[in-house]
């Protein structure tokens, strides 16, 4: 039995099937990727449940940006609302973080925050909190935010090293210093501290367990200064 030729219409399809995977493989790998800081908070945006409370969270990407949920029920109901979720996250995102927030001058112009040009702008981007002088500014940014956060990055460095609590990279426990010069890193405008490049990974896959321990590691250091009693005054 001999086989028939392919005719041309069916060499056509396969032409154009071969160009339909092509253009779905480039679209995929063109897709955002998340980027910035990991997801900062230790619980759901939608339902409030902590994060592992109901099995292993799960990621989701938007624009770009990581957000993780306590269970897949609460992908779709983020979905009908994105906007209001979105709202509801870079508030409590701004609440965190600006405790640490290194800066008293806009990233952009080095205006004073709060000074002349009123009260200071709000933004955050990628999961970090990012503060201007005024509504200008955040376009600027916009045009080049690595250069500005690599600038917020060097202020988080410089204010908070002096007074890191550990001496231990927070997600293997070796010493810093003993594998070579300590990684430093910032999550959330938070330093965080390891020993090698290899622990950032599994650090950005639960931030918020690991700043709980710097956060009780502080603590710890300045416990005993506030809970020593003053020494009597001698008499005469």
């Amino acid at each position: 039995m001999s086989c028939s030729k392919p005719t041309a219409a069916a060499l056509a399809r396969t032409a154009l099937t071969i160009v339909a995977l092509v253009l779905s493989a480039v679209v995929s790998s063109a897709a955002p990727k998340p980027t910035g800081d990991a997801y900062p908070l230790d619980r759901c945006i939608v339902s409030g449940e902590k994060l592992g409370s109901r099995g292993e969270p799960v990621k989701y990407d938007f624009k770009g940006r990581e957000i993780k949920f306590c269970c897949p029920k609460c992908v779709p109901e983020f979905e009908k609302n994105p906007a209001g979720y979105i709202a509801k996250l870079d508030s409590a995102i701004v609440e965190q973080q600006m405790p640490y927030y290194p800066l008293s001058t806009c990233v952009v112009s080095n205006e004073k925050l709060g000074g002349e040009m009123g009260k200071p702008v709000n933004k955050v981007y990628n999961n970090r909190l990012v503060r201007f002088c005024c509504n200008m500014c955040p376009k600027d940014f916009e045009k080049d935010p690595q250069k500005y956060l690599s600038k917020l990055d060097s202020a988080v460095i410089a204010q908070q090293k002096p007074t890191y609590p550990l001496e231990t990279c927070v997600v293997s426990g070796e010493k810093l210093g003993k594998m070579g010069a300590p990684v430093d890193y910032v999550q959330g405008n938070r330093l965080v501290r390891f020993c090698c490049g290899g622990c950032v990974a599994e650090f950005k896959d639960s931030p918020a367990t690991y700043l709980s321990k710097i956060d009780a590691a502080m603590k710890a250091k300045t416990q005993p200064a506030k809970n020593e009693k003053a020494l009597p005054k001698k008499s005469g």
